[in-house]
């Protein structure tokens, strides 16, 4: 992911690898895109780049190969983006379409977020510090995502927890919002 925001065309960001999840559908209006939602995810938990998470999006996992997979495999979840370890960005979903990432959810006193926000999940867990490559490629790729999409603004980006309290607590206490927010905006 380049360190300068980079464009969106046809719902993709260009700099992002896509794998195309079934785990999506229309939103109720694909314009109305105003809140960027971060989470956090690690297959098994606590453990990195095995590439369980793009099997896990492409409803692919199998439940023999861990102990953990055989509880969620029967999922069906998605998000439109995932940032990894090592800053590298793949894309689920097109931006206009519904990615299955929120879950029950409220924002601003409107319950299904998935209908109006972005889903970006950072590889990662709670107690387990995030990378600076990591907040790097987030801070780009929201920077486009505001640029493109009028109604999203550095105030509209949440955590998992904030839309889903009680049930959801990513991306954690691990998550610095002090720092990707300056990396956003400069101050």
């Amino acid at each position: 992911m380049p360190d300068t925001p980079t464009n969106i065309r046809l719902g993709l960001l260009e700099t992002a690898e896509f794998k195309a999840s079934p785990n999506k559908n229309e939103r109720p209006n694909p314009f109305d895109i105003r809140l960027i939602i971060v989470h956090g995810i690690s297959l098994p938990p606590d453990q990195f780049g095995a590439g369980w998470i793009d099997d896990f999006f492409l409803n692919q996992l199998d439940p023999k190969q861990h102990p953990y997979f055989q509880e969620i495999c029967t999922l069906k979840v998605s998000s439109h983006l995932l940032i990894r370890r090592d800053g590298s960005v793949t894309q689920y979903v097109p931006f206009q379409e519904r990615a299955w990432h929120a879950g029950v959810s409220q924002y601003a006193g409107e319950d299904n977020c998935n209908d109006f926000s972005i889903g970006i999940e950072l590889e990662g867990a709670d107690h387990i510090p995030y990378t600076e490559k990591q907040y790097q490629a987030l801070s780009c790729c929201c920077q486009t995502l505001i640029q493109h999409y009028p109604e999203l603004s550095t105030e509209t980006i949440v955590g998992h927890c904030d839309v889903s309290p009680g049930r959801k607590t990513d991306p954690g206490e691990s998550f610095d919002w002090q720092k990707f927010r300056t990396l956003l905006t400069g101050r």
